[in-house]
């Protein structure tokens, strides 16, 4: 069978950090071509993971006009991944887009109408989802140990952790700050551990309080206080349909001891879980109060369909979407799913510059 041929949009820290690096230990695929508006880093990149013959582009379309690229990874700012993901889904490319799926709901629906229109598979790059705590407690909920799961909190907060590196903080260019950032992380791998992808309304605040300070003590080194326009922390107050309530917490700088990202807490009728120390579920038996906490660290190798996966996240994430192609079944991570996402996103930033809540229908 050939190997798929994959074209890169994007080759800075993302593809760099996560989805080449993964791709390059799938034998059924290869990056052919590499696009980025610097030429140096598609150069580098086609270098360190391209074929002997892969091709460098300043023009996404002229790595589109390509017929020979089967999948195409939009590794982009949030700002270009609506218009670049649809041109390529109209060439007839498979898209994996990087998280957030757009920077408001009109885009990310731009983008599964064309999805639909083409036949063509489109996944967002929610890699959260498969570390072993998070399969773990998605496997938890769908066999029913936690009962029925009417609150819960998304977390994704950082002390001091303002990405100053490409254009974080710049609202412009991404659609907001820590809540689109890795908010959407918490978010999404709670809805999907919930199977809840209805929601009714929410409430949100965001915070500009850090952005102008100086001498910050931030783990990137000081931000440029005339680029951070986006917030620095927001929170949002869910209620889905059947009367379920998300807490979501975002921040890359908030005065806060207790910090963790991209986690879940789900509190049910029979159970409760949570992602503190790798990951606990609690509840009574026998009238005692109990704790489980599983061996994630057992050194097995997941399976997936006779698949044998990485225990890396963003490996196994590539390796399922390659697979999904290959044989022609759903992605891991479907693109109404993430529309959910954007659109919760959205209204909590609706809610905070209107000082209203938001209604979704």
């Amino acid at each position: 069978m050939k190997k798929l041929k994959i074209g890169i949009i994007g080759c800075g820290g993302i593809a760099n950090a996560k989805h080449m690096p993964s791709l390059a230990k799938i034998d059924e695929c290869e990056m052919v071509a590499f696009c980025d508006i610097i030429p140096e880093r598609a150069e580098k990149a086609k270098k360190d993971y391209g074929t002997i013959d892969a091709k460098v582009y300043t023009d996404y379309k002229q790595l589109l006009d390509d017929k020979s690229i089967d999948v195409v990874h939009v590794l982009t700012p949030n700002i270009d991944h609506s218009y670049i993901t649809v041109d390529a889904l109209n060439a007839g490319k498979h898209v994996m887009c990087e998280k957030p799926m757009a920077i408001n709901s009109q885009e990310a629906q731009k983008m599964l109408d064309a999805a639909k229109k083409t036949g063509k598979k489109l996944t967002i790059g929610y890699q959260g989802r498969h570390r072993a705590n998070s399969l773990f407690a998605k496997r938890a909920c769908e066999e029913g140990v936690l009962g029925d799961i009417y609150y819960a909190r998304a977390t994704a907060l950082r002390r001091r952790g303002v990405p100053t590196w490409g254009v974080f903080i710049e609202e412009d260019k991404q659609g907001g700050g820590p809540l689109i950032d890795i908010g959407t992380h918490a978010l999404d791998l709670t809805l999907w551990t919930m199977n809840n992808y209805s929601p009714k309304y929410c409430v949100g605040t965001t915070f500009h309080k850090l952005n102008k300070q100086t001498e910050t003590g931030n783990a990137g080194g000081d931000w440029d206080v005339n680029k951070f326009t986006t917030e620095d922390s927001a929170f949002g107050f869910v209620v889905m349909e059947n009367g379920a309530t998300i807490n979501l917490e975002a921040s890359w700088a908030i005065n806060l001891l207790d910090t963790r990202e991209a986690i879940t807490t789900l509190c049910g009728t029979k159970a409760g879980l949570d992602m503190n120390d790798g990951l606990r579920i609690n509840g009574v038996m026998f009238g005692k109060k109990y704790i489980l906490k599983p061996d994630l660290d057992d050194g097995s190798i997941p399976l997936y369909e006779g698949l044998a996966l990485s225990n890396k996240p963003e490996e196994r994430e590539a390796q399922l979407w390659i697979h999904s192609i290959i044989e022609d079944t759903a992605p891991f991570v479907l693109p109404e799913q993430a529309f959910c996402v954007t659109r919760i996103l959205e209204g909590i930033y609706t809610s905070a510059k209107t000082g209203k809540p938001f209604y979704f229908n």
